[in-house]
């Protein structure tokens, strides 16, 4: 499956049906008059986040999505049908944001959540809800409520335990592939990340989930090498895995590049805890080790673990430190497992019951 992570797509919802107008008269049947009926109401555009999926192509090859329009009323006092609404699956994580890409809309982080984007039109009404005692013969309806339309952005950012970052080459996506079942591409040239990964990992009888992204250089901020648009698939991850390449020329120097390209994308990014994973350390002895570890303590106060992805030296201490981090980011936000419900963006984003059936009814 190929990864998108960000789509514009145009939705619009379905206009009401207009009220009808009509009159009985029957030979041998008393109490004529009018009997025409309601229309229906329009069907709405939702966007609902589910579990299992991690891409937004979907979206790639068709982007238009309307809801159905509401059925006109009939004689005989039969209200149209209503519209059918229309439901759009996103993964957990999607941000939804306006045409201009300048305001955040929504933002979907919990499974089942649900976000009306657009309302049906409201049902026209019939000439029969307009009879009285001093108008026995309404010839008044109403047409129904128009639809509405509007361009979006969907934005997926990952959601993941952990983040890994760090300079092309540096062992990244071969630390993946050693800690969880993902099979990322794994080659000895730059850049053969060119997407996010996300992979599984168990420790301790505990398990989290791991994102991988393409590897950063110097100004990526300003656009080179693959830039930093998949840094925002950090934003998310509680901690933060900084891998460096131990066979690097200078292991200090690779740091701080790092940490200058998070710090000018912002975001949080530099206020995250770390874990610094001196990689490829099968090919060093462990005097030098020790003394490229000391280069690093001498520039951060980050938790610094020798590791060998390759021979899985080290892994299970850096697997703990990592474990260690996510659980004091739950403990500092009281992490609790949220309710799924819909969310209206009429009232505030505020959580409505989510109703076991029936489908979804408008507030």
């Amino acid at each position: 499956m190929k990864f998108l992570d960000q789509s514009k797509i145009y939705i619009k919802s379905g206009g009401g049906g207009d009220g009808c107008m009509s009159f009985r008269r029957e030979k041998c049947v008393e109490f004529g008059g009018p009997d025409g009926g309601n229309g229906g109401r329009g069907g709405h555009v939702l966007i609902e986040a589910i579990g299992g999926l991690n891409t937004l192509i979907d979206y790639r090859y068709k982007q238009h999505f309307k809801g159905g329009r509401g059925g006109h009323g009939m004689g005989k006092n039969r209200t149209g049908a209503k519209g059918a609404d229309i439901y759009l699956k996103v993964p957990v994580g999607t941000q939804i944001f306006d045409e201009d890409y300048g305001v955040m809309l929504a933002d979907l982080t919990e499974e089942g959540q649900v976000v009306m984007m657009l309302e049906g039109g409201h049902p026209g009404t019939g000439n029969a809800a307009f009879k009285s005692s001093v108008n026995q013969a309404p010839r008044r309806t109403t047409p129904g409520g128009p639809a509405e339309e509007m361009w979006i952005w969907l934005r997926l950012k990952l959601m993941a335990d952990a983040g890994m970052v760090g300079l092309p080459n540096a062992g990244k996506s071969t630390f993946v592939s050693a800690v969880s079942r993902a099979k990322p591409k794994i080659a000895d040239y730059p850049f053969t990340t060119l997407k996010p990964q996300l992979g599984v990992v168990f420790v301790d009888q505990r398990e989290f989930v791991v994102a991988d992204i393409p590897g950063l250089i110097a100004g990526a901020h300003e656009g080179h090498g693959l830039g930093d648009r998949f840094l925002g698939h950090i934003e998310r991850c509680n901690t933060i895995l900084h891998m460096i390449d131990a066979t690097g020329e200078d292991i200090v120097d690779a740091y701080k590049t790092i940490r200058h390209e998070l710090d000018s994308y912002g975001g949080g990014l530099s206020e995250k805890k770390e874990v610094i994973g001196l990689n490829k350390c099968d090919a060093l002895d462990d005097e030098l080790i020790e003394m490229l570890s000391n280069e690093l303590r001498a520039v951060t106060d980050s938790p610094i673990v020798p590791i060998s992805a390759v021979t899985r030296f080290g892994i299970d201490e850096m697997l703990r430190a990592l474990l260690e981090n996510i659980d004091q980011a739950h403990n500092a936000e009281g992490y609790t497992s949220e309710r799924p419900g819909y969310y209206d963006l009429d009232d505030d984003a505020e959580v409505i019951e989510k109703p076991q059936e029936g489908g979804w009814s408008p507030i």
